[in-house]
């Protein structure tokens, strides 16, 4: 990983165009760019206008981008799908397998990140690099399952914290049973809160962020420490054959159950891409998105293992806590390693990462929808969507649209297992959409790729391959269910691929079938000029009059890169 030179957030002081991969053809750039800031010039220079207040920094958006990954609560929501998978393995040996690779997908995802500092991130990144031809299908593809990510990261999140503060509840009073209705309910609410603080004031979300992140990363470090010297097991940790032992809970042999393992540490580690999303809003974005997508990825790698260690060397009953009456399996652990009045203050603290994580969610896919919007992605939907309020400067019908297909989402509790698949969808959707700007990137751009003033150097192939592989391989297993055979009923059934799926295949018949008249990929809305032809920026091809974008006088024609 190297630096080549500082983006910098001063004045151009130059006519010439920033070093950014962008939608704009060969030899033109933007009006205007020797009165812009160095972060307002290279978004330009991409083919957008300044909208957002550049008010996160590396750290800010760091904090946006932990909260996202939220470590305490993620594990603790995604017990079921790990070590309820493969027993204490996916907790050790598993986890550290899977984040070598989580960390290439991340590094590579930086390098684009630099390259193209911009809210439509991966988008973006897959229409530049497909080309004007597959370009639009590319972006389609990679934005609608992004997208699907980061609609669902709020509602499984909070549905996780519901059911934690419920199983809170039953721990204090016995006899209390919470009901799918409640629980519908009680994540609602948390819902809506959660769009209310992501409709405030940039700089009051990234202070909001700021705080949360604090608590997420003190919060971790105490229950670190609480749990081995607060536990009342006897012995006080197991043998370390048990704690990186496989314990398979399921009917399918133990590889594949290890495999089927990762889908709660893959969940768990897919907040990272936040950065990018944030790009605009981020000064020296070029750099500080870079290097908060890998502050999280490594921070998150390191700390997530000792969590997760700590939980295989205490947890003494794998299949109590997973088959609790609680109906949480964290709670459940808790109050199996630790006295009730310690267990509910760990709890406690968890609900309260819980809700910081969920409003980083609600803030990263806000942004996310607004992007797409912009460049009419949703349609008809569009047109609201990528209004920004002017009293916030904040994408607020973005934030309140993503909330209400997220508390559509939730009618999935009444569904029993089914409301397993909003977890499935957050990390295949994620991979999906990693996965593709990257593949092209190494399979056709190649050595034509145009770095950023941070990137990979000689190892940007290799780690591509890396990362690419992994995807391929593993994503299949998550949507395996967790029986087979005669035990294999409606109620238990792995409903990933129909959930997912289904409307990722009317989204791709769309495509052809209408969207690809209308969407030609990201839509340039800055007035630019032809400046001279020899300059190296790859994109669409435009006319040789001058643009003007207000009055929309002339139109983009798409060419080959």
């Amino acid at each position: 990983m190297s630096i080549t030179k500082d983006g910098g957030n001063g004045h151009q002081g130059r006519d010439d165009p920033p070093h950014v991969t962008t939608v704009l053809s060969n030899g033109d750039v933007p009006d205007h760019l020797a009165e812009m800031s160095g972060d307002a010039a290279a978004l330009a220079a991409l083919g957008y206008k300044q909208e957002f207040k550049r008010e996160f920094s590396v750290w800010t958006s760091f904090a946006v981008s932990f909260a996202v990954m939220g470590l305490l609560p993620s594990i603790a929501t995604t017990m079921w799908y790990g070590i309820g998978y493969a027993g204490p393995a996916a907790n050790t040996w598993g986890w550290l397998v899977s984040v070598i690779f989580i960390n290439c997908i991340a590094a590579s995802m930086a390098e684009l990140a630099s390259s193209m500092p911009t809210s439509g991130g991966l988008y973006y990144a897959a229409s530049v690099l497909a080309g004007p031809k597959y370009g639009p299908f590319a972006a389609w593809v990679t934005g609608w399952s992004n997208w699907f990510v980061q609609v669902t990261g709020a509602p499984s999140v909070n549905y996780g914290n519901a059911s934690m503060i419920l199983a809170a509840a039953s721990i204090v009073n016995p006899s209390y049973v919470p009901s799918s209705y409640q629980t519908f309910l009680l994540t609602t609410f948390i819902m809506i809160v959660h769009a209310c603080i992501s409709s405030m004031p940039t700089l009051w979300i990234a202070w909001f962020n700021s705080v949360g992140t604090f608590i997420n990363i003190t919060v971790l470090f105490i229950v670190i420490i609480i749990i081995p010297t607060a536990t009342d097991n006897v012995p006080k940790f197991q043998p370390s054959s048990v704690a990186w032992g496989v314990d398979n809970l399921t009917d399918w042999p133990d590889g594949v159950a290890v495999l089927m393992s990762f889908l709660a540490i893959c969940w768990t580690m897919s907040g990272y891409d936040a950065p990018f999303h944030l790009a605009e809003e981020c000064s020296n974005a070029a750099i500080a998105s870079p290097r908060a997508i890998m502050m999280t990825s490594i921070s998150g790698s390191v700390l997530g293992f000792i969590l997760n260690a700590l939980i295989a060397y205490t947890i003494t009953d794998v299949q109590a806590v997973i088959d609790t009456d609680l109906g949480q399996p964290w709670a459940a652990y808790l109050v199996q390693v630790l006295p009730q009045k310690v267990a509910l203050a760990v709890l406690a603290l968890t609900i309260v990462c819980a809700f910081s994580m969920g409003q980083g969610c609600m803030v990263a896919a806000s942004r996310v929808c607004f992007a797409y919007a912009r460049d009419d992605c949703f349609g008809v939907l569009s047109k609201p969507l990528k209004k920004v309020n002017k009293h916030t400067l904040t994408p607020v019908n973005a934030v309140w649209f993503n909330t209400f297909v997220g508390i559509l989402l939730l009618l999935l509790i009444f569904g029993g297992s089914a409301i397993d698949a909003i977890f499935s969808i957050g990390a295949i959707a994620a991979f999906i959409a990693f996965s593709i700007p990257i593949f092209i990137k190494i399979a056709f751009v190649r050595n034509k790729f145009k770095r950023g003033p941070w990137h990979l150097g000689r190892f940007s192939l290799p780690i591509g391959i890396l990362s690419c592989s992994f995807i391929l391989v593993i994503t299949p297993f998550f949507n395996f269910p967790q029986t087979n055979g005669a035990n294999l009923t409606a109620q238990n059934m792995n409903w990933t691929s129909l959930v997912y799926g289904a409307p990722m295949l009317f989204i791709i018949v769309w495509f052809f079938v209408d969207a690809h008249k209308w969407f030609k990929g990201p839509k340039i809305n800055v007035a630019h000029h032809i400046y001279k032809s020899d300059i190296s920026i790859e994109g669409i091809e435009v006319s040789e009059k001058k643009h003007d974008v207000e009055s929309g006088a002339s139109s983009a024609k798409g060419s080959s890169m």
